[in-house]
This record gives structure tokens, sequence and C-alpha cells, in this order.
């Protein structure tokens, strides 16, 4: 038994219940318990409402006026949905096509990406006041070490995660999923067992019944390919790839993932709850309505790799970062992507230099298909003002070298 002065670690992981769409319930509660997709355009549906209702209020507004998915057509994608539409198989990143085939009756809400972050911001104030060692994992998701916090240790953390639950949804209305266990590989898995609004807790007994019969994807940072793999060597649950001799792991998909497989598998992950992460990187992507040419619809689609360039550097700025490395995504019509990308000799937030940067990086990318998504990308991110400047010469030869690639500017 450890003393008093050595506390068993404790770790949660937070996860908010559909969260857009349960900010959306908010401000229309008439659609409550019906199927909900988030996606698809910023708000003109939500003007359009406005409009034809003249001054009602919004949560009056009859759920028949709601546009629904039947007969959608564009190329949105379903950002998140409630509870309900996805009974019918409908899901985050979806085409909206082809969820209005699984569910047309679904009603169908455009993003409101401010909204979502000032309640983002009001639910992580509220976790940070009764457990100030929280990690942000994102604007619907945090790690909260309970470990030293009154009430993280009794029953294991639920007394304190149902503190936390009970102050977010009495300051917001919203509901959250918590899952507390030993680490956070453990606390993530956790916090998924009893969704909607539900409270799971792991101790390192429970390895074998809890966790083992999972599915190998369960683990946070095995993807499809990855799954793919152990499937072939006939291990499809946490238990079977557990039981795997480390050797073998290590042999089969290399030093380093093969030993984290082998710690994952057994439970094992001693990293720390970080209050300050550092980002890697910052961009913006969009996917249009319909797909683009690079030469027929050069106009359009330069007013929107434009748009983006400006859009990354405004939240460099505001965030106070820079960069170096530049980079450009593509998504073509048949779904394939490239990324390209170059490094600077200089860190930059400048929007004009930014656009210089990345039509370099595009020119290096295959323009002969059709496109469905455009994104920018600004990578090597430190803090502004802590990388020195270049010399007078070699910023010269920057901006001189940009002109002239300009000539011949793909859009």
């Amino acid at each position: 038994m450890p003393s008093p002065a050595s506390p068993v670690r404790r770790i949660a992981h937070l996860d908010m219940d559909a969260f857009y769409a349960s900010v959306e319930l908010l401000r229309y509660p008439q659609l409550k318990g019906l199927p909900v997709v988030i996606g698809g355009g910023r708000r003109r549906e939500d003007d359009a409402l406005r409009e034809a209702r003249g001054e009602t209020p919004l949560h009056q507004i009859p759920v028949s006026e709601f546009p629904v998915l039947s007969g959608y057509t564009g190329r949105g994608v379903i950002t998140t949905a409630t509870y309900a539409a996805r009974q019918f198989g409908v899901g985050s990143a979806m085409g909206l096509m082809k969820a209005a085939k699984l569910c047309p009756q679904a009603i169908l809400l455009p993003v409101d990406f401010a909204q979502y972050r000032h309640y983002s911001a009001r639910f992580k104030a509220i976790i940070t006041d009764i457990a100030p060692v929280m990690e942000n994992r994102g604007v619907d998701e945090v790690y909260i070490d309970f470990t030293d916090v009154p009430g993280g240790q009794r029953e294991g953390g639920r007394v304190l995660a149902r503190l936390i639950q009970k102050a977010i949804f009495d300051d917001t209305g919203l509901t959250c999923s918590v899952g507390v266990a030993p680490n956070k590989l453990l606390a993530k898995m956790a916090s998924e067992f009893k969704k909607p609004n539900g409270i799971a807790i792991v101790h390192e007994s429970d390895l074998e019944t809890m966790v083992w019969p999972l599915a190998c994807r369960k683990i946070n940072g095995i993807g499809p390919k990855a799954d793919e793999k152990l499937k072939r060597h006939g291990i499809e649950t946490i238990g079977q790839l557990a039981a795997r001799d480390l050797q073998w792991l290590i042999d089969t998909f290399g030093q380093r993932t093969g030993a984290w497989l082998h710690a994952a598998s057994h439970g094992q992950d001693d990293r720390p709850v970080e209050t300050e992460s550092e980002p890697v990187s910052m961009s913006r992507e969009t996917t249009f309505e319909r797909d683009l040419h690079a030469v027929r619809d050069r106009a359009e689609l330069g007013t929107i790799f434009t748009r983006l360039c400006e859009q990354v550097a405004d939240d460099l700025q505001r965030k106070g970062y820079e960069g170096k490395t530049i980079g450009i995504k593509l998504r073509y019509d048949d779904f394939k992507g490239v990324t390209r990308d170059l490094t600077l000799d200089h860190c930059t937030a400048d929007a004009q230099e930014i656009r210089r940067a990345a039509g370099l990086a595009l020119k290096r990318a295959p323009l002969d298909k059709r496109l469905r998504l455009l994104g920018v990308r600004v990578g090597s991110l430190q803090k502004q003002g802590l990388a020195p400047a270049p010399s007078a010469q070699a910023a010269i030869n920057s901006v001189a070298n940009a002109l002239q690639a300009e000539t011949g500017q793909l859009f």
C-alpha cells in the first residue's frame, strides 16, 4: 500500500459529449433527441432561419422549418453529429451526401466555431479552478492530473470526476464523459467506456478484464495501417497483442514501434500531464463545394489560396508564433492527396511571405487533376521575437527570389 506521502497516480481524460452538436442544442433546445448533423457551410442556414422567422426567438422556431439532409448536394463534410444521428451510422468526417442516404431526415446545422471556442474556454476554466494541472488536447478534450487534488484519490477519482462534471453542467448546460486511470493511455480509453455523461474508473488490476478484450484500435496511436498489419499476424485484441513476445514485436514492427506496442498493450505510459505545450504547426484548409481545376478555375483558386495564407498568418500573429517551414496540402477528385513544403532561412508570420513560399511549394505538386481540397501549413514554429532577424542581404535575396518565382505563379 502506498503511503500518504506518495499517492497513487490518477490521471483523467475528460471528453465533452458531441461537443459542437451539444452547443447547438443550447441554441435550439427543440432539437434535443433528434438526429442532427453539424457541417457544410458557415452560418447561411442559420441566417435563413432568422430571416424567415423575423423576431421569433430561436428556441421557438418549429422543427419543421429546419433544413434536413434529404436531397443534399455538395462537398460538405460532417464535423460532428448528435448521438441520435450516430445510430444511423452517421459520423464525423463523413461526406454530407453519404450521410443524406443513411439518415435523410437528419437536421443540418452549420458550424459556428466562435461559439464552440467560447464554450471550450468556459469549461476549461471551470476545470482549472478545481484541478489546476490540465493539459489542453483540443477544443473538446483535456487530460487532468487528479493525483494530488482533494478528492482525486477517493473512489479511484470518481468523486472528483463527478464534481467536475456537475460544475461544467451547472455553468454551461453541457455534459462530458470522464475516464480516470493510472496514466493518459488508459484514461483516454476509459473516457469512451460510458459515453455519454459517464464516469469510468480503471485501476492497474483491471487491465486483464477491462482493457485486454478491446480491439487494438482502441489504443490511441494504432491507426488503420498498423491495425491491418496486426490482424495479418492474427492479433485483433489488446490481450492478444500483450501475449506477443517483445522481441517478436521489435523484429516485426521495428525497435521503437515494437517497444511501444508492448508497453501500450500492458497499460504502461509514463507521459506527464503537460500544462504548457507548444504547437508544432498551424494550418488552414478548405474543402470546395465543387471540384476545381488549376487552370480553368485559376482565379477562384487564387482567391481561396490567398485567404488561407492570410488566415494562417492571422492565427500565428494572434497566438504569438512564427515559423519557417511553409507547406501546402492538396486532395484530388479521386480522394488521393499530396503535400509539399519548403523551409525558409528565417521565421515569418507575414501573410504575403507565406503566400509566396506556399506558391513555390505548390509548383512542385501535380496539378493535372481536379482539386477538392486545398490547405496551407506553417511549421517549425517558435515564439515571435526569439529567432534572430535574417541579415539584410539574406532578406533582399529572399524577396528577390520570391518575386522572380511570382512569374508564372500557378494561382
